[in-house]
């Protein structure tokens, strides 16, 4: 790949990395995902049209193994999206039921492109100047119709298909991972997750988890912003086993600080910042 695709594909691969660490409602990762690589493809289309293929060498390259990567991400979050809203609503054998149906799609596919799996999977070649070529379509080479209707400077009668190989490959795993969950919801009567083996403790001062209650009830960080300072104080009473006192007469004593109001906050984003720092430097 060459730089200036490798960079903007390493720059996608950022992007769709914050969106799965920011976003949890699937449906809504799966949509501002969609939308970067949607944009990055468009980037890598004006790319191409300011910088044109010199060999043909360097077309087979681009429609073979760069522009697949770019457009599996779009065919990917395109179809996880559609799975997840079309999901049907029930209990766990009817969820399992579901996806187990979507699996047998992805060896269905497979199936019915065996011939061209077969060839991508080997690293084969012989046939690259008639799959990655544009302009050299041929109807005997199992041509998808949607091939006619797509942009001939931007595609090849197969590159598609490479694409949705790749995308098939990250929905196989996204699929196995929910059949995974709902087995382990199962065998744990319902409950999405073990309980935690090791009790954790509050070790820092009660100011301290007090300044982080109030500035994670300000940011509306549970139940959508619907939850009160008492309902958080109590959970976290009872999470770390401890009195937090008479926590809005601490709340008004931090707000009165002459200096480092939110002395606890600071010392967190500079110990994070020392840890990135440290992490970069081995």
């Amino acid at each position: 790949m060459s730089e200036i695709y490798n960079h903007l594909y390493e720059d996608l691969e950022d992007k769709l990395r914050m969106i799965d660490l920011e976003e949890d409602n699937i449906l809504k990762k799966s949509e501002q995902s969609f939308q970067t690589a949607l944009q990055a493809i468009n980037q890598l289309r004006d790319d191409l049209q300011q910088k044109p293929l010199v060999s043909q060498n360097d077309e087979i390259s681009f429609f073979k193994e760069i522009k697949p990567k770019f457009v599996s991400k779009l065919i990917y979050h395109l179809s996880v999206f559609n799975i997840e809203t079309n999901k049907p609503h029930g209990g766990i054998k009817v969820r399992r039921k579901y996806y187990q149906n979507e699996l047998d799609k992805l060896k269905r596919y497979f199936d019915n492109n065996l011939e061209f799996y077969r060839y991508y999977r080997t690293n084969s070649n012989y046939l690259d100047h008639k799959y990655f070529v544009r302009g050299k379509q041929d109807i005997r080479l199992t041509l998808d119709s949607f091939y006619f209707e797509t942009d001939p400077n931007f595609s090849t009668s197969h590159d598609f298909k490479v694409s949705n190989i790749l995308a098939n490959d990250l929905l196989n795993v996204y699929l196995e991972d929910e059949l995974n969950k709902l087995s382990l919801t199962d065998l744990n009567n319902g409950k999405s997750q073990v309980e935690p083996k090791v009790k954790l403790a509050w070790t820092d001062s009660k100011v301290a988890l007090i300044e982080l209650m109030y500035a994670l009830q300000a940011k509306g960080v549970f139940n959508n912003g619907a939850a009160d300072l008492k309902e958080i104080a109590a959970f976290f009473e009872d999470l770390f086993d401890l009195d937090l006192g008479q926590y809005h007469r601490t709340f008004l004593e931090i707000r009165i600080r002459k200096t480092g109001r939110t002395k606890f906050l600071d010392s967190l984003q500079e110990s994070i910042i020392r840890r990135m720092d440290e992490a970069d430097e081995k």
